[in-house]
C-alpha cells in the first residue's frame, strides 16, 4: 500500500538544539585546526590514552578527532551515544570501524587531499635513495670509510617508474568523496614527479581515467603482471583492503626484473615482508624503500624488524605525512568538517556518506523537519490500536517533490528524515540516530 506525501516548494525550517558539543583529540593534531574548534566547541587533548581509558571517556563526546595511532573499534563507537562524527586527520581509516559507524550513523570524514604533496614527495625521496644507496653512503662516511666503489648507484632517468593506484578515475564505492578508493590522487603526483626526472611512468588503475593518463603521459596496464615485468621500480599508493593486502607476496616479487627496487608509502601489509626480506637476500629485489609496516612499530624480531635492518633497505617510521605543512593541511580540514557537521551542515570529504553539493543541501535544510514530523505524525497515528478498525501497516511510502525540489540531483536527507520520523516513535532516546548514514539500512531492517 502506498501514502503519497507531496510537499510544496517553500516551508520555514527550524532548527535542532544547541547544546555546546565537545570533541575529544587523543592525538597530537596541529594547533590550527583545534583553533577553529574552539571558538564555538568544547576541545579537551587527552594524549596517552589506553584503549579502556578512551572507552569509558568516549560517552562524553559529540566528535573525535584521530591521527592513525587511536584504533577506533566496534566497541569504541558503541559506547559513544553521543558521537555524530569521527574524523581521522589524514587519508587513511583503515584504523576506524567504517562499518559499525555507518550502522550507528555515525559520519566518519578524513582529509584526502591535504598530505598528497607531502606523500608524493616522500615517495620520490626514497625512490632516490633507493637508487643513489644515500642512507648506506651517509653511514659509511660517519663511520670514517671511503668506500666509492661500493656505492655505486643507478640513474633513474629513463627508466620505468610502475604505478598501482593513478587515480583520477571514478570512485570505487557507493560514495563518490570514498577516498579509501584505489585511485589515490597520490599515485598521479608521483607519476608527475616522477616523469620530471625524466623517468618513463605505466600505471595499473582499474578506475583510471584513460584520457587523464595520457594527459600525464602515463601508460596504463591492464594487469599486475603486466606491470611488474616492466617496472625498474615499482610503488604503491591503495588502500589496505581485502583486494590489497598481501598483493605483493613471493610470486609477485619473482615476476618482477632481477634488479628491480619497490617502494611502500601508503599501508603497511600489502606487500608481503617476509617474502621481500628473501627477494632481498637473493639479490633478486636490488632495494626497498618502506614507509609503512605490518604492524606500527614493528614487533621485535619480525619480518618487518629485519627489513628495517636489512643494507638494502631505506625504511622510515611512517613519515609520509609527516610534513609541517601537510600536518597544518590536514589538521583544519577535518576540524572544519567537524564544525559543519556538528552546525548541521554536511562534510566535504564524509567515507560512509552520499555526495550532496553545498547549494543543494541548502535548499533542503528547510525541508528536513517538515519531513520528519510527517513521518513521526504518520507513525503515531497509525501505530494505536483504533477501537472498530483493523490495524493497518504501510511499509510504503512516496515522496513527491515540486518546484525547485524536483530539479535537485539528490534528495537523500529527505529520505533519510522520512525514516527518522517513521521510527522516532517506536524507538528509544538511546537508539541508533537516523541520518543519511544509515538511513538505508534502518529502512531495510524496519521493512520499509
Amino acid at each position: 500500500m502506498t501514502i503519497t506525501m507531496a510537499i510544496p516548494d517553500s516551508v520555514n525550517g527550524i532548527n535542532g538544539d544547541h547544546l555546546k558539543p565537545k570533541v575529544l583529540v587523543p592525538e597530537k593534531l596541529s594547533p590550527d585546526g583545534l583553533a577553529l574548534l574552539r571558538k564555538s566547541i568544547d576541545v579537551e587533548e587527552r594524549k596517552g590514552l589506553s584503549a579502556e581509558d578512551l572507552l569509558e571517556l568516549i560517552s562524553d563526546y559529540d566528535a573525535l578527532i584521530v591521527r592513525s595511532e587511536t584504533k577506533v573499534t566496534a566497541s569504541l563507537l558503541a559506547a559513544g551515544k553521543k558521537l555524530k562524527v569521527v574524523a581521522r586527520a589524514g587519508v587513511g581509516v583503515d584504523n576506524v570501524d567504517v562499518e559499525a559507524a555507518t550502522k550507528l550513523g555515525i559520519i566518519v570524514v578524513n582529509s584526502p587531499s591535504g598530505n598528497i604533496g607531502a606523500a608524493a614527495e616522500h615517495t620520490i625521496a626514497l625512490l632516490l635513495a633507493t637508487a643513489r644507496n644515500v642512507p648506506d653512503a651517509c653511514a659509511s662516511l660517519k663511520a670514517g670509510k671511503w668506500e666509492r666503489s661500493r656505492l655505486v648507484g643507478v640513474e633513474v632517468k629513463g627508466k620505468t617508474l610502475g604505478v598501482i593506484g593513478f587515480g583520477k578515475g571514478r570512485p570505487t564505492s557507493l560514495y563518490p568523496l570514498v577516498a579509501e578508493c584505489i585511485n589515490s590522487p597520490v599515485g598521479i603526483t608521483v607519476a608527475r614527479l616522477a616523469i620530471g626526472l625524466g623517468m618513463h611512468v605505466q600505471a595499473l588503475d582499474p578506475y583510471a581515467s584513460p584520457a587523464v593518463a595520457s594527459s600525464h603521459n602515463v601508460s596504463l596496464v591492464s594487469s599486475l603482471p603486466d606491470l611488474l615485468a616492466v617496472s625498474d621500480f615499482l610503488t604503491i599508493h591503495t588502500p589496505l583492503i581485502a583486494s590489497t593486502k598481501g598483493m605483493i607476496s613471493a610470486k609477485e616479487l619473482q615476476s618482477m626484473k632481477k634488479g628491480a627496487r619497490i617502494l611502500n608509502v601508503a599501508r603497511g601489509g600489502m606487500i608481503d615482508e617476509a617474502a621481500l626480506l628473501d627477494a632481498l637476500d637473493s639479490g633478486h629485489i636490488a632495494g626497498a624503500g618502506i614507509d609503512v609496516w605490518s604492524t606500527e612499530p614493528p614487533e621485535h624480531d619480525s619480518a618487518a624488524t629485519k627489513l628495517i635492518g636489512h643494507p638494502k633497505v631505506v625504511a622510515t617510521p611512517h613519515l609520509g605525512a609527516s610534513t609541517v605543512e601537510a600536518q597544518e593541511n590536514v589538521s583544519i580540514d577535518v576540524c572544519e568538517q567537524v564544525l559543519s557537521i556538528l552546525g548541521g551542515d554536511l562534510p566535504r570529504s564524509a567515507v560512509n556518506a552520499p555526495l550532496i553539493l553545498p547549494d543543494e543541501y541548502k535548499k533542503l535544510q528547510p525541508f528536513v523537519r517538515l519531513v520528519e514530523k510527517m513521518g513521526s505524525l504518520y507513525t503515531q497515528h497509525y501505530s494505536k490500536p483504533r477501537r472498530h478498525h483493523a490495524q493497518e501497516t504501510r511499509t510504503t511510502f512516496d515522496l513527491i517533490y515540486e518546484g525547485s525540489l524536483a530539479t535537485l540531483t539528490t534528495t537523500t536527507p529527505l529520505f533519510a528524515a522520512l525514516v527518522k520520523g517513521l521510527t522516532a516513535a517506536i524507538t528509544t532516546p538511546a537508539s541508533t540516530n537516523v541520518n543519511i548514514v544509515n538511513a538505508d539500512l534502518i529502512a531495510r531492517a524496519r521493512g520499509l
